[in-house]
């Protein structure tokens, strides 16, 4: 498994500059999708590592940050 963590990509793409567009067009890689979802079922069934938490918490709240800067760049096409 890599040791990349998933919101890596998310803040590498923040990194790089953005457009609104860009923003709303912004989806994770399908092999983050996959990580993510494969820590999520690991957490329910109780056999994921104090890093690992650490790491989906953090992919969480920047999923979040996404849905509402993805909102905010939705206004600023139409504007």
């Amino acid at each position: 498994m890599s040791t990349v963590k998933a919101y890596e990509e998310v803040i590498d793409f923040i990194a790089a500059g953005t457009a609104p567009n860009d923003i709303i067009n912004f989806h994770p890689s399908l092999a983050a999708k996959d990580h993510v979802a494969d820590l999520i079922l690991r957490e329910k069934s109780s056999t994921i590592s104090s890093d690992e938490k650490s790491e989906l918490d953090h992919y969480m709240q920047l999923e979040h940050i996404m849905r509402l800067a993805k909102a905010r760049a939705r206004r600023h096409v139409t504007e």
